[in-house]
């Protein structure tokens, strides 16, 4: 039998409400009825182990379609998950549990509703239920960061009644919360940098000396490129200034502007013009410290050794500061390899920054060039907070995170 032909786009939005197995599964119940009275279409797909709570009929009866629970269920749909996860405007999962959220931190894609989280490019909102001992696993908050980087909504449990009698956090969200953050997203809502535009510098600077020979840094501008897509998932407008041209994930590539530029003086008039209309300047580049006039010829070794007059590059960091606009946030990096939290205390004050990242560039896997990074962040007023040994992508969410709560504070 051929492919069932695609159907007709949906009058309204069309959520995907995905049920995992937990006993809060009853509330997708009340989910359901009032995404369907806020007009949207709604396409209820169940796990195996959700059936086990809730009845698919009853979802099948309040849906605007009927319920889906298996992969292999429909001969006439052959790929229900490729079908579900290209019609979805939204996906939302209520409840999600630690197993659900387990497996799609890992891309697994062994039942319909786990397959079409992974067939689809339209935002996922993850509303975990769980016992607190469950919420509280370092295995369950780590695999949802993993999620909150690659861009997954979640919205958090509330504290109250549990299964059993118990009391804590885990409580699944009142479905009249879901339901409203629904709207937002349908609306464009994509994080909490949503409507905010960043602009991020990433990579080291080159200083010509001749027409052949540069002045540089081991910068290979991986966190700054981490940063960009971390920001783009979290719903920011990315523009991204860099002297490297690296590959960005799929994903995020359509979405951010990329200026490249070579030398500090390149980049200082790329950065202070992006930074005129920018909520946030992250200035994760490593800056030349000196410049020279270039040789307009190749320097020969036969003529013995140049003499290079170095003259000091501007403090592109500084002029940020002091140009910035009421309420922008200026986060500054420092690679260190001595005395590195008091240097970097003296650099938070002196540049004026509202937040500086720093690293001991010594420590192995913090240094240039590696996948991973250890940072300390440090903003006045506070104890600095450590950042222990993670991917690049793992410290620009924890970067960005910082940012977010700083923008709501109207650091300035």
């Amino acid at each position: 039998m051929p492919f069932a032909t695609p159907e007709p786009a949906s009058p309204s939005p069309y959520i995907v409400l995905g049920v995992a197995g937990g006993i809060a599964a009853y509330k997708a119940i009340d989910v359901l009825r009032r995404l369907r009275d806020a007009g949207y279409t709604v396409a209820p797909v169940l796990t195996p182990d959700a059936t086990r709570f809730v009845g698919p009929l009853t979802f099948s009866a309040l849906a605007s379609e009927p319920v889906r629970v298996g992969l292999y269920e429909d001969p006439h749909v052959p790929i229900p998950h490729t079908r579900l996860g290209q019609r979805a405007d939204l996906i939302v999962v209520a409840p999600a549990t630690a197993h659900l959220i387990a497996r799609f931190a890992m891309g697994l894609a062994d039942d319909l509703l786990s397959a079409t989280l992974m067939a689809t490019n339209a935002p996922v909102l993850l509303c975990p239920a769980m016992h607190t001992e469950m919420w509280e696993q370092p295995a369950v908050q780590e695999n949802l960061a993993t999620l909150r980087r690659r861009g997954v909504l979640v919205l958090e449990p509330e504290e109250g009644h549990l299964a059993g009698g118990d009391v804590g956090t885990g409580r699944l969200a009142e479905p009249e919360t879901i339901v409203e953050l629904v709207g937002r997203i349908v609306a464009g809502y994509r994080g909490p940098l949503t409507g905010r535009r960043v602009v991020i510098t990433a990579g080291g600077t080159r200083e010509p000396i001749d027409p052949v020979r540069v002045l540089t840094n081991r910068s290979s501008g991986r966190q700054g490129y981490a940063l960009a897509e971390v920001a783009s998932r979290l719903g920011a407008e990315v523009i991204l200034i860099t002297t490297t041209d690296r590959t960005l994930a799929i994903d995020v590539a359509r979405r951010v502007g990329i200026v490249p530029v070579t030398t500090a003086d390149e980049l200082r008039v790329a950065t202070l013009d992006a930074a005129s209309t920018a909520d946030v300047v992250i200035m994760a580049a490593a800056v030349a410290d000196f410049t020279l006039a270039p040789a307009p010829n190749k320097l020969k070794k036969a003529d013995g050794p140049p003499t290079l007059a170095l003259t000091p590059t501007p403090d592109i960091l500084t002029e940020l500061v002091r140009r910035r606009s009421a309420g922008q946030v200026v986060v500054g990096f420092a690679a260190e390899s001595t005395d590195v939290v008091a240097n970097a205390e003296a650099k938070l004050i002196s540049k004026g920054v509202d937040l500086l990242v720093v690293n001991d560039v010594l420590t192995p896997g913090a240094g240039f060039e590696s996948d991973t990074n250890e940072v300390r962040l440090l903003t006045r007023g506070q104890a600095p907070q450590e950042i222990s040994m993670r991917s690049k992508e793992d410290v620009a969410l924890e970067v960005l995170t910082r940012v977010v709560a700083l923008l709501a504070q109207g650091a300035q």
